[in-house]
């Protein structure tokens, strides 16, 4: 696992904050003012913009005690639009720095969905697309076999969905400004509903969302007020992936700011799904991929002196109960031995102790 350069790791970082910065700027123009609102006991940013019918049009903005959303709300009007700069940088980081990048396509989809305002709304880019800003974030070098993807994949709580009181335009007039040949697709278990859309080359974007409460939820579309007429399928595990995501930057044109899961929980959810996959041809190359993944990141976090938050966010799926044991267990058995080895070294338990509840106790 060869670590990237200080430099180019510095520039990622400031190209990261240069990105926010920007977006932020896009997203409340200076007409604007920003109000906090009382929500459940705890305080959110809002941003209002006045209308010609005398109305304010307000947009959600984010929770009050962010810390690097009030800095930016207090230092609005001092954020500079920089996009020559950041595409250099975000050429420098291509070129020279080691740094992973996704295909044109998914890049312009997700640049889309974020000027549209879907990470604003505490949304999260997850699959291949989000495995491939771990290079910069973690400062690695990751083999582009582990990134290639033929979709898109987002994710919102169900909750964050239902209280934000804001929604996105129409999802499928967003694709469509990308590629208009973007269909939506009804879902099997409700026609009336729409998870995921794709285009004439089979490219599909898909939203997806935890399973509430029990499994009666999974494999069933739900309405998510906040997506722009879209839906989000429900899938165990993903409240777990999803949970305190960090920021980051998509290195597409000059930079994309985007939620992504937090890597040690990315690891470990690969570790499960893997488990789950189906044994057929495509099932297999989707377990084959997971258990890459799983197993880079592993690596790259305890290279990189962070095998205790690895270690915390493997402890945790542990204590959530026997399905979540018997998948980390299942996935173990296949994991490469690179991985299994990191995952080891964080625990601080032998290999062959990895999957016993006492060796992680």
């Amino acid at each position: 696992m060869k670590q990237i350069d200080l430099v180019y790791r510095t520039a990622f970082a400031e190209l990261a904050q240069r990105t926010f910065d920007a977006q932020f700027q896009a997203d409340f123009p200076l007409e604007g003012r920003f109000v906090t609102v009382p929500v459940k006991g705890r305080n959110y940013w809002y941003f209002d913009v006045p209308t010609p019918e005398g109305k304010d049009k307000r947009s959600y903005v984010g929770p009050e005690d962010d810390p690097e959303i009030t800095v930016r709300v207090k230092a609005h009007k001092e954020i500079k639009n920089d996009i020559r700069e950041r595409r250099r940088l975000v050429a420098m980081l291509q070129r020279s720095g080691g740094t992973s990048s996704p295909d044109r396509f998914a890049g312009e989809v997700t640049r889309a969905l974020a000027d549209a305002g879907l990470f604003r709304l505490r949304a999260v880019l997850i699959g291949s697309v989000a495995f491939g800003c771990y290079s910069g974030l973690l400062g690695v070098r990751l083999p582009n076999t582990a990134i290639q993807t033929g979709d898109a994949d987002f994710a919102q709580d169900f909750a964050i969905s239902s209280g934000v009181e804001d929604r996105l335009p129409p999802i499928l007039e967003v694709l469509r400004s990308v590629d208009e040949t973007f269909q939506a697709v009804p879902h099997q278990a409700d026609k009336a509903k729409v998870v995921a859309f794709t285009n004439s080359v089979n490219y599909r974007v898909e939203f997806l969302t935890g399973t509430r409460g029990s499994d009666e939820y999974t494999g069933k579309p739900s309405p998510m007020p906040a997506l722009g007429g879209a839906s989000a399928e429900n899938l165990r595990f993903l409240d777990y992936l999803i949970y305190e995501p960090v920021r980051t930057v998509l290195l597409h044109r000059e930079g994309v700011s985007v939620n992504v899961p937090a890597p040690e929980r990315y690891a470990v959810h690969k570790l499960i799904v893997s488990s789950r996959r189906l044994n057929d041809a495509p099932g297999r190359a989707k377990r084959d991929k997971d258990l890459l993944q799983a197993s880079l990141l592993s690596e790259a976090l305890v290279e990189t002196k962070q095998g205790d938050v690895l270690a915390d966010a493997y402890r945790q799926a542990w204590d959530r109960g026997p399905s979540w044991q018997e998948g980390i267990a299942a996935g173990l058995v296949m994991m490469p031995d690179n991985g299994k080895r990191a995952l080891a070294d964080a625990l601080g338990v032998a290999v062959d102790k990895l999957g016993e509840e006492k060796g992680i106790s």
